[in-house]
């Protein structure tokens, strides 16, 4: 059984964390398909979304601890750096992708939640970074650009639990629904971006992206430089 599914439909693919009976947690296998997915994905000018779920009650464990027993450094090492690239491939995607969580989220699935342009999350949803104390090291760079420094050392040096309305108000969940009206949401959501011409989405994207790792100049050069190009590609709002 495959550790991660994929599907394409009507321009959304599906990214599905598939190991149900170890609670999604993140083994070879899994960093390694989301990373062939992301890939293919990318150069796939069909998708215009991404969505990234999960099957069974948990979005993702963290890191398959049972996997690492019995190996060497040089192993723990190999698997730790896929597990890097598979969140660098997701962050990379150029086009809106957006993390489905609606079960606990914890270490690696903070990181694959938090690689995703944003998170729609069910009230079951939560979220912990528990690296710090079981004597590893993780999860310190990305939530601290999204939560603040303050809040992410809290939550690697107790690994206390951040519950749904407690990572919306940190900025971490954009929309929190009920189960009941996830999937209403989500076809919202899908409706709207498809509607949307893609080129600017991923214009919009870049330059975000772009923009927050930049001082003001250089984020409004950056913004600058994407209206050039959209103007010079002939695809801008207005034009008959």
């Amino acid at each position: 059984m495959s550790a991660v599914l994929y599907s394409l439909d009507n321009g959304v693919a599906t990214l599905t964390l598939n190991r149900p009976e170890s609670r999604n947690a993140l083994n070879l296998d899994m960093c390694e398909k989301l990373l062939r997915f992301s890939q293919e994905i990318s150069n796939n000018d069909e998708v215009k979304l991404v969505l990234v779920r999960a099957n069974g009650p948990v979005f993702c464990a963290g890191a398959d601890l049972k996997e690492r027993q019995g190996m060497g450094e040089a192993q723990v090492r190999e698997r730790r750096m896929k597990g890097f690239a598979a969140y660098a491939a997701l962050e990379a995607l150029p086009m809106p992708t957006i993390a489905v969580v609606h079960g606990p989220a914890v270490g690696s699935g903070c990181e694959i939640a938090g690689a995703c342009d944003f998170i729609v999350a069910t009230p079951e949803a939560s979220f912990r970074t528990p690296e710090a104390t079981r004597g590893t090291v993780g999860a310190t760079q990305r939530l601290p650009r999204i939560l603040g420094k303050r809040l992410a050392k809290d939550l690697m040096f107790t690994g206390r639990t951040l519950d749904a309305d407690e990572a919306r108000d940190a900025g971490l969940v954009s929309r929190l629904v009920g189960i009941d009206f996830l999937e209403i949401t989500l076809e919202e959501i899908k409706a709207t971006i498809l509607k949307a011409p893609p080129a600017a989405l991923r214009l919009a994207k870049r330059v975000i992206d772009q923009g927050v790792e930049l001082d003001p100049k250089g984020a409004l050069d950056a913004e600058i430089a994407a209206i050039e190009e959209q103007l010079a590609s002939g695809q801008w709002m207005g034009k008959k």
